[in-house]
């Protein structure tokens, strides 16, 4: 991905596409400064990495009045915590570029000078790792019926490392609609005997939910989202994410 101009940035805050209420999406990596500086220091301050922290701060058109609409759905999140996925300026697209993590929705801030579109500003503070990893599942696609996504080809997982995944359930339509989500991988892309690492809770309304594996090796290396569909009628939009951490 060369240079460019941000036009496209998605941004996904637990089961809200925050995408056409906002105008800016930052996010922020960092790691504390530990200072080890000592007599053989050489006259030179010395440092060392400590705890790692990441940072999701938004701002955008104040909108209110359905639980669809940016206000109602930042009341309700302030001081939870969910899955944050954001686009590197591309269209969420599997196989486009995700930073993701789990976090707490810390502080809103609405409205402003008169005469001014009314604004918001929002930040989420990480509770997880900050994954820099793909997205496994388009926003804009129906699921009405039990699938599988697109194989990604993300790699092995180390030991000590884990396979990291969010899913935002962005709309929800049918009599008594459930979905089940779940992380699996596979030694090439066929998938011919798929094995499950993680499985997500039903989920029968919008919402989302993160999802990790427990630091064991991983010697596939090919990876993908499967779901479960139940209702009358079920159809559900949601958008996936996938990395290792």
């Amino acid at each position: 991905m060369g240079k460019s101009v941000l036009t496209n940035v998605r941004c996904f805050a637990v089961g809200l596409d925050l995408t056409s209420a906002s105008n800016k999406i930052e996010v922020t990596a960092s790691v504390e400064e530990k200072p080890t500086t000592n007599y053989g220091s050489d006259g030179y301050t010395e440092v060392v990495g400590g705890l790692a922290s990441a940072e999701i701060a938004g701002e955008g058109q104040w909108e209110a009045g359905d639980e669809t609409l940016v206000d109602d759905v930042t009341w309700d999140q302030l001081g939870g915590v969910g899955p944050w996925s954001i686009s590197a300026n591309n269209s969420a697209a599997v196989g486009g570029l995700a930073y993701f993590t789990r976090a707490m929705r810390a502080d809103y801030t609405l409205l402003g000078e008169v005469g001014e579109v009314a604004p918001w500003t929002s930040t989420a503070k990480s509770s997880w790792p900050l994954v820099r990893g793909q997205f496994a599942h388009p926003p804009g696609t129906a699921r009405t019926a039990n699938g599988t996504g697109t194989a990604l080809e993300l790699g092995a997982v180390p030991a000590g490392k884990r396979v990291y995944a969010a899913l935002h359930v962005l709309s929800v339509a049918g009599t008594t609609p459930s979905i089940t989500a779940r992380v699996e991988s596979s030694a090439d892309d066929t998938f011919a005997d798929p094995t499950t690492h993680a499985t997500f809770d039903a989920a029968t309304e919008a919402g989302g939910q993160a999802v990790r594996t427990d630091g064991t090796a991983i010697t596939d290396t090919w990876w993908r989202l499967a779901w479960n569909v139940t209702g009358t009628s079920p159809s559900f939009l949601f958008a996936a994410a996938l990395g290792i951490g």
